[in-house]
């Protein structure tokens, strides 16, 4: 991964460290975070802490050193200090392994998608002027803004400065962090905006579209020509300009999709898929593969044929593009989220492909339909995405308990006879 996101872990929704969907796990739908311009405090407060204290000291003097003003510093970390909660979620990062059925099904869940396209075009204008300047297509750009931070409603209430100095002083990468806070400081020298204001997840990623600082100073842009490069306020015009910089800058090339949902022919030699196996795409016609109407894939340039659900899911012709997407967020269901996402903000419908049932025997529609019964019951699940997660555990295991069930948190056959549905699988 790049130190873009080097937060991320496997993506769960690749989405950032506190993004609309993150690698440490999905944050709450129909909640948000504190927006960036009106945050104060971080939810995580800050602990007196005699060690951090002394090792701030020794850090402005050191920073003094390297030509950072001690105006600069003094202002940077007044209030600033040591917040053991970001030490906590550092050394207790979880990975998680969500399915690209879940994953897809967050990414581009019905509410993403409606809010994607209602975003599309209330901010056509600004959308459109990025995509003159930077060449990258404003669906796509969109798509990011949706899964960093749901279209910026969740951009992050802790303060970067002292997350970044808390994670200097005792993270687990502390050289690492220390190039970051070095990076905050040349942005708040640059005036693009104040430590109050400079708000974010409890790992550094800032803004509508989650740079790290370092990555913010080499591809933040000024596309609203106030002389600020400003990603934390609620105008997202910098930050999506910014991201678009961030494509471009990686090889974006307008006009060639990043991928193409496909169906592979009878007999398809399977070892011929994979990122390894890049064809011409007349090479991937010639052997029978199509797009999901049948037709034969347009030329987009070098293709590989990729199947990450593994053999009998859905199936992709990916272009260079995707590797494009991936210089963002280094996973691939990230990088079919956003790919997808855009698609389905434009107009596009949803994945042809089939999933299969999951080890339950369930389908996709099946767990919706278990929690849309749960929640229709009084046992709220958050949400009829068919992902199960903390909340549809929970509720599972309330339904069981009023029912005299055995306690198991598990979405089963049995569950959905039980609330009175029918298995489809």
């Amino acid at each position: 991964m790049t130190d873009f996101h080097m937060t991320r872990r496997t993506a769960l929704l690749g989405l950032t460290a506190m993004g609309a969907l993150t690698a440490c796990g999905a944050a709450p739908r129909g909640r948000s975070v504190a927006s960036a311009s009106s945050s104060s405090a971080s939810a995580m407060p800050i602990q007196q802490n005699a060690g951090f204290d002394d090792w701030v000291v020794s850090f402005k003097n050191q920073a003094e050193g390297r030509g950072i003003s001690r105006s600069v510093l003094d202002t940077a970390f007044r209030g600033a200090g040591y917040i053991p909660g970001v030490i906590e979620r550092d050394r207790n990062q979880t990975e998680f392994t969500r399915t690209l059925e879940d994953y897809l099904a967050i990414a581009a869940s019905d509410e993403r998608v409606s809010n994607g396209r209602a975003n599309y075009r209330s901010f056509a204008s600004t959308l459109n002027s990025v995509e003159s300047t930077y060449g990258v297509e404003g669906k796509v750009v969109a798509a990011v803004w949706g899964m960093e931070s749901s279209y910026g409603t969740r951009r992050g209430d802790t303060p970067i400065v002292s997350a970044m100095a808390t994670l200097s002083y005792a993270g687990r990468r502390q050289e690492f962090f220390t190039q970051q806070l070095y990076a905050v400081l040349k942005i708040l020298a640059n005036g693009d905006t104040t430590p109050d204001r400079m708000v974010g997840s409890w790992a550094g990623a800032m803004g509508h579209t989650q740079f790290m600082p370092t990555s913010y100073l080499s591809y933040a842009v000024d596309h609203t020509g106030d002389g600020r490069r400003d990603i934390w306020s609620d105008d997202p015009t910098d930050a999506l300009a910014s991201a678009a910089n961030y494509l471009k800058r990686h090889g974006w090339q307008k006009g060639q999709p990043w991928g193409v949902e496909v169906r592979l022919p009878q007999g398809f030699d399977r070892a011929q898929a994979g990122f390894s196996n890049s064809r011409n795409v007349d090479s991937w016609n010639a052997m029978g593969v199509r797009d999901m109407n049948g037709n034969a894939v347009g030329n987009y340039g070098a293709a590989r044929v990729i199947e990450p659900a593994g053999g009998g899911g859905p199936a992709f012709m990916v272009f260079k593009n995707f590797d494009v997407i991936k210089r963002y967020n280094n996973a691939t269901s990230y990088a079919i989220g956003v790919g997808h996402l855009g698609d389905r903000i434009a107009g596009g419908g949803p994945i042809r492909g089939s999933f299969g049932p999951d080890p339950q025997g369930l389908t996709l529609d099946d767990r919706k339909d278990i929690q849309r019964r749960l929640t229709a019951k009084g046992f709220d699940t958050d949400g009829t995405d068919g992902v199960i997660g903390a909340k549809s555990e929970a509720a599972i295991r309330a339904f069981e308990a009023a029912n005299g069930m055995p306690s198991t948190g598990q979405a089963t056959k049995a569950l959905l006879v039980k609330l009175g549905g029918r298995p489809r699988a």
